[in-house]
C-alpha cells in the first residue's frame, strides 16, 4: 500500500469483526471514515455479538452502540484509532456508514467489545463497575507473592505489572502461560530472561516502559507470537530497540501497530539514574536546549536545598530557592511553551524527589522545609 492508504486494506463503510474476550463471542464495528493525513480511522462500535460472522448479512439489523452506563448519557461508542487494522480483525463486508459526523475522541487501541460488555452489565441492573475476570493489574511486589504460591494462573489473559525494580520473565511466563496482553513498567528497573516472552504463543499486545537489562538476543520474534498486533516500547536499551524494530517493521502491513522510541544507551542510564526529569529527554515538544537547562536548574535547586537544610532551618531562604526555581522555568517556558499539564506535574514530582533525597541525607524530618520550597514555587510560577 502507498503512503496514503492504510497498511491493511480499509475503507469507509467497512464492517470489521473480532473475537471478544470480554463477551465470549464475536463483536463488530464499522469504519465510518479514513483520514489519510492523520493516518486515523473513525470507528463506530455496533450493538451486536454472536458467533463468528462470515458476512454482513449474518449480522441482521445492526445499530450503533449507545452508551448509557455510568455518565455516558447515550453517547455513541465512536472513536478515532490509528489506521492500522489489527491483525485479528477481519473485514466481513461493507454498509453505508451508519453515522456521518466525525468523531472527536481518540484512542490507541481498537475496541474489542469491552464497552458492549460494560453496557450489558449495566443493563442487567448491576450498577457497579464491570471488571474483566481475565485481567490482573498488580505491582512487582504483589507479583512476587504469586510466584511464591507457585500456582499457574491460566485464567489470566491480560496482565499489567507496575513498579518493577527487577523481574524474571521466565518465571512470569511459567505462572501466566495464556497471556494475550502484557504491560510491564518500572523506573529504570531490570528485566531478566526477556527472551522467555517468546513462549507466550497467544500474545497480541506487548508494552514495556522504562525497563532495562534486555539485549538483541531477547528480541520477541514474529514466528513465536503469530497473533501479535501491538508492540509499544519506551525507555528501553538501544540494542533491544533496534532488534525489535527490525523484527516487527515488516509486520506492520499485516496489522501490527509498532511504536518504539526512547531507546537508551548504557551511558545514558548510568548518567540519569538520579534525574527525575529524564523522561523529558527526546520528548517531541520539549526543545533539547530547554531540557538541558531544566535539568541544570533542577540540579542547582537540589544542591541549594540540601545546603540549606544541612546548615540550619532557615526556611525563608528555602522559599527563595523555590522562587528562583519557578522563575528559571518561567523563563524557559516563555521561549517555547513546553510546560503543559504533564510537565507541570512532573516538575512537582521532581521537587518531591529532591526533598526525599535531602531527607535521607540529613536523617531528619524535612516536611516543613519541603512545604517552604513548594510555597516559594507556587508564589512565582507561571506554568
Amino acid at each position: 500500500m502507498g503512503r496514503h492508504q492504510p497498511p491493511r486494506p480499509l475503507a469507509a463503510g467497512d464492517v470489521v469483526a473480532v473475537y471478544s474476550e470480554a463477551l465470549g463471542a464475536w463483536a463488530v464495528s464499522q469504519v465510518t471514515g479514513i483520514d489519510a493525513a492523520a493516518k486515523c480511522a473513525a470507528v463506530l462500535e455496533l450493538d451486536w455479538s454472536g458467533p463468528e460472522p462470515a458476512a454482513v448479512a449474518d449480522l441482521g439489523d445492526v445499530r450503533p452502540l449507545r452508551l448509557t452506563h455510568h455518565s455516558w448519557g447515550g453517547m455513541l461508542s465512536y472513536c478515532n484509532h490509528g489506521w492500522v487494522l489489527p491483525r485479528n480483525f477481519t473485514v466481513i463486508g461493507s454498509l453505508l456508514p451508519l453515522v456521518t459526523e466525525p468523531s472527536g475522541a481518540y484512542a490507541s487501541v481498537w475496541g474489542r467489545g469491552e464497552q458492549l460488555a460494560r453496557q450489558r452489565h449495566w443493563d442487567s441492573g448491576d450498577r457497579g463497575d464491570w471488571n474483566a475476570p481475565y485481567s490482573l493489574t498488580c505491582t512487582a511486589e504483589e507479583l512476587a507473592a504469586e510466584h511464591t504460591r507457585g500456582a499457574v494462573r491460566s485464567d489470566v489473559k491480560h496482565l499489567t505489572v507496575r513498579q518493577i525494580t527487577r523481574l524474571d520473565c521466565a518465571r512470569l511466563v511459567a505462572v501466566f502461560p495464556n497471556l494475550t496482553r502484557l504491560s510491564l513498567s518500572g523506573n529504570l528497573g531490570t528485566l531478566t530472561s526477556a527472551a522467555a516472552l517468546n513462549r507466550l504463543p497467544r500474545l497480541q499486545g506487548l508494552t514495556i516502559r522504562e525497563l532495562f537489562g534486555m539485549d538483541a538476543a531477547d528480541c520477541l520474534l514474529p514466528c513465536h507470537v503469530p497473533e501479535m498486533e501491538e508492540v509499544s516500547l519506551y525507555g528501553i536499551p538501544a540494542g533491544y530497540a533496534a532488534a525489535m524494530r527490525k523484527a516487527w517493521r515488516p509486520q506492520v502491513r499485516h496489522g501490527v501497530q509498532l511504536d518504539v522510541h526512547g531507546a537508551r544507551k548504557p551511558e545514558w542510564v548510568a548518567a540519569n539514574a538520579a534525574n527525575p526529569l529524564r523522561d523529558w529527554d527526546g520528548r517531541e515538544h520539549i526543545p533539547r536546549a530547554g531540557y538541558r537547562k531544566a535539568v541544570a536548574q533542577y540540579e542547582a535547586t537540589r544542591d541549594a536545598f540540601l545546603a540549606e537544610v544541612t546548615g540550619g532551618e532557615r526556611y525563608g531562604d528555602i522559599a527563595e530557592i523555590g522562587r528562583a526555581f519557578a522563575a528559571a522555568l518561567n523563563a524557559l517556558d516563555s521561549r517555547s511553551s513546553f510546560i503543559e499539564t504533564v510537565e507541570r506535574e512532573e516538575l512537582f514530582e521532581a521537587l518531591d524527589f529532591l526533598a526525599e533525597e535531602a531527607q535521607t541525607a540529613a536523617g531528619c524530618d524535612l516536611s516543613a522545609a519541603r512545604a517552604a520550597l513548594i510555597e516559594g514555587v507556587e508564589s512565582s510560577r507561571d506554568w
